[in-house]
């Protein structure tokens, strides 16, 4: 999934991005108090890791392909819509890692949510634009609307609650199918955990104290999480899979997790390992349903 690969380019090419998240739950206040130095900084340094990022996913992803003029392409049927769950996870993390920067700079919460939201979408689009021109793919709306979705799920909370309290999150093993098909779904580990749907699982995670405004007795680090993910699948769409002789079905789960801004304190490197950790859904007991095994309990679930 290369929206997933794009927000490692951006946390990687500039600093501000990652760490100013430190400060996400201190209130600023109302209104703006710009820093004007930090501004810039954050205008640069954004400019430099987004040109960073554009040329790694270029080298990385398109750099094989072949490039025909712009068109479209419907993958709305493709891989059980687990690329659209990647898109909404990536569009979520990279608002919610831009709005930190602007509330960093000194912009108000609401006015900073506006901007790392749009910032989103700014920053996808022309990631869009160049599937528009690659061989294999082609410009999708339905790729966009995900991205709309999730620029949409941060904006929504901040706007309504001044804070996230449903979190998407994702999370990877490694399965049989990749090596049945390396070109797509990867060679390596390396490659498995951006291209094999089969072993990606994209949560929704909930906090329940947050979303009680603070009255529950649960702890406040508790999280309940629903996930979607898909199997048995090697190529995109399910007759070329059902003509391989697979059965591709989808799995859906519930399961706990952890709200590691719950242990947030005063040291920058911990908390921004914090905000890391958020990205992903911890290995937990998880109850799964599929059309083939019915419901089924794992121990342990990543």
């Amino acid at each position: 999934m290369k929206s997933r690969l794009l927000i490692i380019f951006l946390f990687l090419g500039n600093p501000i991005f990652a760490f100013s998240e430190m400060d996400y739950l201190k209130d600023y206040g109302h209104g703006d108090s710009i820093d004007n130095k930090r501004l810039t900084w954050v205008l640069a340094g954004g400019g430099a890791a987004y040109a960073l990022g554009m040329a790694g996913l270029s080298a990385t992803w398109y750099a094989d392909q072949s490039t025909r003029s712009f068109h479209f392409f419907d993958d709305l049927p493709q891989w059980k819509q687990m690329d659209k769950l990647g898109h909404i996870y990536s569009a979520y993390q990279i608002s919610f890692a831009a709005a930190g920067t602007f509330r960093w700079a000194g912009m108000s919460n609401r006015k900073a949510a506006i901007w790392g939201a749009a910032t989103s979408g700014i920053m996808m689009l022309p990631v869009e634009i160049l599937d528009g021109t690659s061989q294999d793919y082609g410009f999708s709306w339905s790729d966009l609307a995900a991205n709309s979705l999730g620029a949409g799920l941060f904006l929504a909370q901040e706007l309504a609650w001044g804070e996230v309290r449903i979190q998407p999150k994702g999370s990877f093993q490694r399965t049989a199918y990749a090596p049945q098909r390396p070109g797509t779904l990867g060679d390596g580990l390396h490659e498995e955990w951006l291209k094999d749907y089969n072993g990606q699982t994209y949560w929704f995670s909930a906090n329940p104290y947050l979303l009680s405004n603070k009255k529950s007795n649960l702890p406040k680090w508790l999280n309940f999480s629903v996930g979607y993910g898909a199997a048995d699948m090697i190529y995109g769409r399910d007759p070329e899979n059902i003509a391989a002789g697979l059965d591709p079905y989808r799995r859906y789960f519930l399961s706990v997790d952890v709200d590691f801004r719950a242990f947030k304190g005063r040291s920058t490197f911990l908390n921004t390992l914090l905000d890391a950790l958020n990205l992903i859904k911890i290995p937990a007991p998880t109850l799964e349903f599929n059309r083939k095994d019915g419901f089924k309990g794992h121990g342990l679930y990543f």
